[in-house]
């Protein structure tokens, strides 16, 4: 069985766009007089959106309506600085090209907004443009939910089943799952010290951006054995 389709989280998977992120939230803080983020401890926030990097700036004292008033106003800073630092993790870009001599397709499944998600892709300048690309608003659900994977599968005519997905946090291993693909988590992403991502039930885990192409045809070998059982 081939692998027809690979499927990649973006922020802390595909690109290193912690340093935009932590900027604009430090920006924000900065507006409402409060102490800036250490970059350490900010990073491992980028993998919970915006929502999660303030409630690391800010606390949880703030009500919903002050929480959404932050957000938008973090995503209007951000959305000015996206790609002022971000980068594609050194030897990916290799791996993806690697890739599409190798066969399967592939594509971005995020929940980053749309407009950032191509901003940032346009600036990345990737040698070549992904097969598809789902952002966190062109369906009401999000990950983990299964939906955006499974738009991605039908937008690239795969079947799920012979899809991979490759995140770094767990609700990208989740929504994989759920979605009946199988899944590579990656420890070189935005993961807490406390996470461990060999418990998130991934197919393969992977240390470094290089081990990819290696890992899909890993599963391949898993899956052919499998068949022959």
């Amino acid at each position: 069985m081939k692998i027809r389709a690979v499927l990649l989280d973006l922020d802390g998977t595909l690109a290193d766009t912690a340093p935009d992120l932590v900027a604009a939230l430090n920006e924000l803080l900065a507006r409402h007089r409060r102490p800036l983020a250490p970059y350490a401890i900010a990073r491992n926030e980028v993998s919970n959106g915006a929502l999660g990097l303030i409630r690391l700036g800010f606390g949880t004292a703030c009500t919903t309506d002050e929480v959404e008033d932050l957000r938008q106003e973090f995503l209007d800073i951000y959305q000015g600085q996206v790609s002022v630092k971000s980068r594609v993790f050194n030897g990916l870009r290799d791996i993806l090209n690697e890739l599409s001599d190798y066969g399967p397709a592939w594509g971005i499944v995020t929940n980053k907004p749309g407009s950032m998600t191509t901003a940032l892709l346009e600036a990345l300048g990737l040698d070549q443009a992904p097969a598809c690309v789902i952002s966190g608003d062109r369906l009401p659900q999000r990950k983990p939910d299964p939906a955006p994977l499974l738009l991605a599968a039908r937008e690239l005519g795969v079947p799920a089943s012979d899809c991979v997905y490759v995140g770094d946090a767990q609700r990208d291993i989740e929504a994989g799952r759920a979605a009946g693909m199988r899944t590579i988590a990656v420890t070189y992403g935005y993961i807490r010290p406390h996470q461990d991502p060999y418990s998130w039930g991934a197919d393969i885990v992977i240390t470094r951006p290089s081990a990819l192409l290696d890992a899909v045809k890993q599963l391949e070998t898993k899956l052919q054995a499998h068949a022959l059982c």
